[in-house]
């Protein structure tokens, strides 16, 4: 993995209010930006509004506003719930921003010279609640429907610009097989070369039969086609249609893009016409581009028609119950990163939270605590052995410590973060939060296995009973470090209990994380981190 790591969301439609799609692909972006920051690497991470196109400007239109009112509006909605939701993006960039209208004009007007962009007639089949175009053939598979609305599509007839996306048929069926994780998942992958084998078209770059979009350069009875120009924020905001520009100079180094994270809906635009474009300007190709599945709820598909979508005021109602970083938990671990569609579910949510966080996390830091200021008076004893002067010849990581119960607990430790690292460097949320609760699940089961309540009743296992809670909390320790950066609050309330001072933004996780670094002598407060729910909460919506 390099240094240097830039991630990217899709750009949200402002004609939606943001729903939990938007909150799920923003927290995935996020845990893994704020994991790779405490790693040391150097992150980019951006988000931003797609506020173009025929849609928005009908919704403006049927409330009596402009297209810049509402764009104002719902961008503004999707910051503020970005900020109440603590995600740490680097940039959020609109696309009626002059920064992004002007070097979208600017990369068209290269296209134009160098011939991947001409004028021709489109009549054909087109997707309105996308705004996408369809062949005949594809509209007849499709039994002229959205595939993702299943409203009917338009037949339509107008002169456009065209992108000659046709010409890139071979130099894209090249990167599919040199490059066979540019897609992933790999049932993603699959789908795009089946529809790439049954060849390319040249794809309309313009529309005439309505305004609201970014200008096409030298003929402005045209508008960019709000896909070519939403696709161009992940350059844009990194400056690169301006070289002399401030932005090119300080943000032109994270180009290309380590993971553009999106929705499943939108593959074929990433996956096939946005490396196109790239190549037509010569600009470095995307690392990977990671489509993940849908929510589903309750069994059913969210629809609006079904009143089913897990909106704002339905987040707001699991994180005013269980807490931010639960709901956090509950996207990272259960989302649907992988092929298939991931069921929110109120009683799975509630089952989740008292398992892994209430009953494994917070009932195993709380106990370790708690009995380290029964036994301690509240300060974390040595790790030595029976002899515990020994402690006093050797200080730091490789002090003595004593092998209870044959756990090899720095080997045990070290293999955690190993594996947690390795998960979050492959995007692989689940399995590397897997292997810090893992971790802590193996403390739990250590206590039980050497009871430290009862060797507490027998003072010559004093020193015994020591290395025991040193090596539980160390544990516990470690993968808490593991954790925040998917439970940034309530992690940083643990180690604020352990006495400790962690700044993550000075990306130290891998020096923190060795065995060792919880000094004896410290002071311990109890802990409560997370507070059995007892009964499931009935939540509008979500039930």
């Amino acid at each position: 993995m390099p240094k240097r790591i830039y991630i990217t969301t899709p750009i949200y439609y402002v004609n939606d209010k943001p729903h939990i799609g938007h909150a799920y692909t923003t927290t995935v972006c996020d845990v893994y930006a704020r994991f790779m920051r405490f790693a040391g690497r150097e992150v980019f991470f951006l988000t931003g509004t797609d506020e173009h196109g025929l849609k928005v400007e009908k919704s403006a239109q049927a409330r009596g506003i402009s297209p810049q009112q509402l764009a104002d509006e719902n961008a503004s909605e999707f910051q503020r719930v970005m900020s109440r939701l603590g995600l740490t993006f680097d940039d959020f960039i609109r696309t009626t921003e002059p920064r992004h209208v002007e070097q979208v004009q600017a990369m068209v007007r290269k296209l134009l010279d160098t011939d991947a962009v001409y004028l021709g007639e489109f009549e054909g089949w087109y997707d309105e609640g996308q705004e996408e175009y369809h062949t005949e053939t594809k509209a007849r598979e499709l039994d002229y429907k959205s595939p993702v609305s299943g409203e009917p599509l338009v037949r339509a007839k107008e002169d456009n610009y065209y992108f000659r996306l046709s010409a890139f048929q071979e130099p894209l069926e090249r990167l599919f097989q040199q490059q066979p994780d540019f897609v992933r998942p790999a049932a993603r992958r699959n789908e795009v070369l089946g529809r790439l084998r049954e060849g390319l078209q040249d794809v309309p770059m313009s529309r005439t039969n309505f305004t609201w979009g970014v200008p096409m350069p030298h003929d402005p009875g045209h508008v960019i086609y709000v896909w070519i120009d939403a696709l161009m924020n992940y350059i844009t905001a990194l400056g690169l249609g301006e070289p002399d520009s401030d932005a090119y100079r300080q943000r032109s180094k994270y180009w290309p893009a380590t993971y553009h994270i999106i929705g499943k809906e939108i593959l074929w635009f990433h996956a096939v016409i946005w490396p196109a474009i790239l190549m037509a300007l010569d600009l470095p190709l995307p690392k990977c581009v990671y489509a993940h599945s849908f929510w589903i709820h309750e069994g059913q598909k969210m629809s609006k028609s079904l009143g089913n979508f897990i909106d704002l005021a339905t987040i707001q109602q699991y994180v005013d119950r269980y807490g931010l970083d639960a709901w956090r938990y509950y996207m990272a671990t259960h989302g649907p990163l992988g092929a298939t569609d991931a069921d929110f579910r109120a009683d799975h949510f509630h089952s989740v939270y008292n398992t892994d966080l209430a009953n494994t996390l917070g009932n195993c830091a709380s106990r370790t605590a708690a009995m380290i200021n029964k036994y301690f008076d509240g300060f974390v004893p040595a790790e030595a052995g029976p002899d515990e002067s020994a402690l006093a010849e050797e200080e730091g990581p490789d002090r003595l410590r004593m092998m209870i119960a044959d756990h090899d607990w720095p080997a045990i430790a070290k293999e955690a973060v190993s594996s947690s690292t390795a998960a979050m460097e492959e995007i692989d949320l689940a399995r590397s939060i897997g292997s810090a609760i893992g971790l802590v699940r193996k403390v739990d089961a250590f206590i039980n296995l050497t009871e430290p309540y009862k060797l507490a009743k027998d003072e010559g296992k004093r020193g015994e009973l020591g290395a025991i809670l040193y090596q539980c909390l160390e544990a516990v320790r470690i993968a808490s470090l593991l954790l925040w950066a998917v439970m940034p609050g309530k992690m940083s309330e643990l180690w604020s209990a352990l006495g400790l001072s962690i700044e993550p933004d000075a990306g130290r996780l891998a020096e923190l994380a060795e065995w060792g670094g919880l000094e004896p002598g410290r002071r311990v407060r109890k802990i409560a981190l997370f507070p059995r729910v007892d009964t499931l909460s009935v939540i509008e919506g979500a039930a």
